[in-house]
């Protein structure tokens, strides 16, 4: 194996390392949101996880954050809970950030 396949192999694991850390920091980072939305929905214990675990799958299945948002944006809405879409936003953000932070550890 020449120096120039190492290099290259070298590269493609480190790609393939980081993309799963970031897969996983993503789908902490929605299990936060969604405990944070359960909460101001007013749901607690299984019916909270239950829901955290609803967006961990949507996100799975449509691979986009703005899905995730939309969802809680709407349930939100439905609910008559007051998070204009900014302010959902900047939580996502935060739990990114946190989850990203944690993952790394």
């Amino acid at each position: 194996m020449s120096e120039f396949d190492k290099r290259e192999e070298s590269f493609e694991l480190k790609f393939a390392h980081d993309e799963e850390l970031h897969f996983k920091a993503l789908a902490r980072a929605h299990k936060m949101m969604g405990l944070w939305a359960a909460e101001k929905l007013g749901k607690t214990g299984a019916e909270a996880e239950a829901y955290a675990r609803a967006l961990i799958e949507q996100d799975l299945a449509a691979h986009a954050k703005a899905g995730v948002l939309g969802r809680i944006e709407k349930d939100f809405a439905a609910a008559g809970v007051a998070q204009s879409e900014h302010q959902i936003s900047r939580h996502f953000e935060e739990f990114r950030a946190a989850a990203e932070k944690d993952i790394k550890r």
